[in-house]
Formats: structure tokens, C-alpha cells, sequence
């Protein structure tokens, strides 16, 4: 078990920090309770620009002395946004601990977006934007999340439109930011060998002097789904298809159960359910996964494949009789018992990547309130029933529930 420790300063912010006596090398970050879902069509791409913009210049540093300052020494600095959180965070020998918790507090609340800068990255964005199109997987994760959140902010895509990307001012990041930064959904997370007074007086010293803010913004909740099915012609080679429907939201009681049935059908491992089926015995694609990616009020849970454009009723046909095989038949006992020991080993060896636990800490302190230990996740993975599986598989593997994109060539 992970033992964690977790402290409060005055404006908000918490500091949760795992020690770790085995590692010369400190992951940390800051992570802030915003994402894409809080921006509106007018404005959608912000939070992402503004994480890159964070990088580009503050009161005291200019761009390249913000990316030297770490990797100079070896050191690491990066930062990401997703539909409901921005992290910026770095990896540094311990040695250099102080600096990358200057450096982060520096750009994540004292960027002065330098106009100059916003032009030029103006431009990385849209390439970057270009990449994304062009690649097939990713554009049609994008279509999939319009498709399946028609309406709603989390069907928008991540990056923005050409339009919106095009029409961002200093002034409007410093709006987006005064509108959704609140010092109370700012976690400051950190894996590494050092104590926790460390830890504490540093964030003390850097984030205790980050004035308290709280925000009045409500994050619209998700609802009125109805299934859809479209396709789309784009230039590619082989056809792609993405199936799925809204799923448990991160609080659910339901959650951990579904993660397993999502790993069985369609996890990381070659012996998943539709691996076997429609790439050992049929030979009808090169990969083929399945997704449950759970947020605040809501989730969502997609298949998606790729194959000869000949041979996609096929795959959605035998994709479907595989469900309706979870739905009709129970795990056997010795199904049931080979697939909680893969899941639990699966969770085991990603415990061990200390960057990531390092970013789950924050996750999970920010969507509940605290950090789901290994002991609990593994007790509910061995309290699963089949007869639970089975409930779940009819309840969220209803054919007639699911929407269907597929990508078909020119």
C-alpha cells in the first residue's frame, strides 16, 4: 500500500505527496479543476491555448529560460489538458525539487501572454490541429465524442476550431482564467524521497502566496442522450468504426465493476474477448479496444476497430454477438477467477509508474475527495460477481442504446 499525506494551505490549495525511498527522481504537478467542458462553443480551444501559452512567458521569465530552467539538468517539464483538468507538472532529481516548484507556480499563475507569443502559437495550434485530423484513430475519437455528446461541452473537440483558435486575445485568456480559477479545485501533487515538512514548506513558500480565489461557475450536466448512427467519408485506406454510449460517472458505486467487464471485453491484453474473436479467428483487424473513461456526472464507454472497408458489417456483427454473449452467459468460476487476477495484476504494475500515481493522486483528491488505495480497488475487483457482470453487460451493452460512427474511405 501507497501511504500518502495530504495538507491544506490557507488559500485553498491542497498538497497530497507520497514518499518514495527507492528513487533519486521527484514527479510533481498542479492540477487544476479545469478543462475543456467549461468553455462554450465561442470559446472552445481556450483551456488548451492557454496551457501552451503557459510556457511562453511570465513577470520574471521568458520562453526559453521557462523550458531550459528544468532541462538543463535533466529534468522534464510538460503539461496537459483533458475534458475536465489542466496539469502542468515536471520530473526533476530531488536535488532540484525547489526549483521545479517555483518554476511550476510561475507559469501556472503568473503567464502574462505575450502577444507576440499568442501569434506564434497561434500557428503551432493549428498544425497541431492539422496532425490530429490527419490521423484517423484520433479524428475519430473527436467525431465519436460530437457524435455521442451532441450539444453538450464534452462533445467539443479539445483543441478548438480553426475559428475560435484564430480569434483568441491576451484578453481572453485572462478572462477564461479569472472566470474559472478557484484556489479550493487546485491540487499540488507530489511522488518522490523527500518528507512531507519538505514538501509542505516549499509549497508554502511558492503556492501559499497564490492569492484565494473561488469561482461561481457550474459545469453544465450532461443529459438527454439519444442514440445516433452516421458515417463518414474521409480520405483514409482502411474503414474505421467507433460504438459506444454514455457511461458511470467517477463517483458511481458501479464504476469499479464496469472497469473490469471493460477489460475483459476489450482491455490492454491480447486475450481480451474481441481481440480473439475478431483478430485471432477471423483475422479482420490489427486492433480492436474497448474504452470506459469515467467523468465528473457522466462517462463514456466506446469500441472502436479498424478494417477493410469490405468487412466492417462483419466486425460490428460479430462485435455485437460477443456482447450478446456477456449479456446472456455468466463468467464461469474459472473465467471469472483468470480475469480478476489479470485485472489485478494489470492494476499492480501501473501502481508502480510513479509519474502516473503521482497524477492520479491529484485526480482523485480533486473528483472525491481523496486517493481509492490498492487494498480497495483490489477488494472490489475480488467482490465481483458474475451475476454483477452479467447485470452490467445488460445494462450497457444494449444494441438498440448504442450510437455507431463509421469512417469509411472516399
Amino acid at each position: 500500500m501507497r501511504d500518502y499525506e495530504i495538507y491544506k494551505l490557507k488559500n485553498g490549495i491542497r498538497v497530497i505527496h507520497n514518499r518514495v525511498t527507492t528513487t533519486k527522481i521527484v514527479h510533481c504537478g498542479i492540477m487544476l479543476d479545469i478543462g475543456s467542458r467549461d468553455e462554450t462553443l465561442a470559446n472552445q480551444g481556450i483551456a488548451h491555448f492557454w496551457e501552451h501559452m503557459a510556457f511562453k512567458g511570465t513577470r520574471k521569465r521568458k520562453a526559453f529560460h521557462i523550458l531550459n530552467r528544468l532541462e538543463s539538468l535533466g529534468g522534464e517539464l510538460n503539461a496537459f489538458t483533458d475534458k475536465e483538468k489542466i496539469l502542468f507538472y515536471a520530473s526533476i532529481r530531488d536535488d532540484y525539487f525547489e526549483r521545479a516548484v517555483e518554476l511550476l507556480t510561475d507559469i501556472t499563475f503568473d503567464s502574462i501572454f505575450p502577444v507576440t507569443q499568442i501569434e506564434r502559437e497561434r500557428n503551432v495550434i493549428l498544425e497541431e490541429m492539422s496532425m490530429y485530423h490527419d490521423d484517423p484513430e484520433d479524428s475519430l475519437q473527436d467525431e465519436f465524442d460530437a457524435l455521442l455528446f451532441a450539444g453538450h461541452p464534452l462533445g467539443m473537440n479539445i483543441l478548438g476550431t480553426d475559428k475560435t483558435v484564430n480569434s483568441f486575445t491576451r484578453r481572453d485568456f485572462r478572462s477564461f482564467v479569472k472566470e474559472h480559477l478557484d484556489t479550493r479545485k487546485i491540487v499540488f501533487s507530489v511522488v518522490g524521497n523527500l518528507t512531507m515538512e519538505r514538501v509542505v514548506q516549499l509549497a508554502e513558500k511558492y503556492l501559499g502566496h497564490v492569492p484565494a480565489q473561488t469561482s461561481p461557475k457550474k459545469r453544465r450536466k450532461f443529459s438527454g442522450y439519444a442514440p445516433k448512427q452516421i458515417t463518414l467519408k474521409r480520405p483514409v485506406k482502411q474503414a474505421r468504426c467507433a460504438m459506444g454510449l454514455p457511461a458511470y460517472p467517477f463517483s458511481h458505486e458501479k464504476r469499479s465493476s464496469f472497469y473490469m467487464l471493460t477489460s475483459i471485453l476489450g482491455g490492454s491484453g491480447m486475450n481480451s474477448r474481441l481481440n480473439m474473436a475478431l483478430r485471432e479467428k477471423h483475422g479482420f483487424v490489427y486492433s480492436i479496444g474497448a474504452q470506459y473513461v469515467p467523468f465528473t456526472d457522466t462517462g463514456l464507454f466506446v469500441i472502436s476497430f479498424g478494417t477493410e472497408p469490405s468487412q466492417m458489417k462483419k466486425g460490428i456483427s460479430l462485435v455485437n454477438q460477443e456482447l450478446k454473449k456477456f449479456r446472456d452467459e455468466p463468467l464461469g468460476v474459472k473465467q471469472l477467477a483468470s480475469s480478476k487476477e489479470q485485472m489485478l495484476g494489470q492494476i499492480a504494475m501501473a501502481e508502480e509508474n510513479n509519474m502516473s500515481f503521482m497524477i492520479m493522486m491529484a485526480r482523485n483528491l480533486l473528483d472525491q475527495g481523496r486517493v481509492t488505495s490498492l487494498e480497495e480497488i483490489f477488494d472490489r475487483v475480488r467482490g465481483t460477481s458474475a451475476r454483477t457482470l452479467q447485470e452490467l453487460s445488460n445494462e450497457m451493452f444494449n444494441e438498440r442504446k448504442m450510437s455507431y460512427l463509421m469512417m469509411e474511405p472516399l
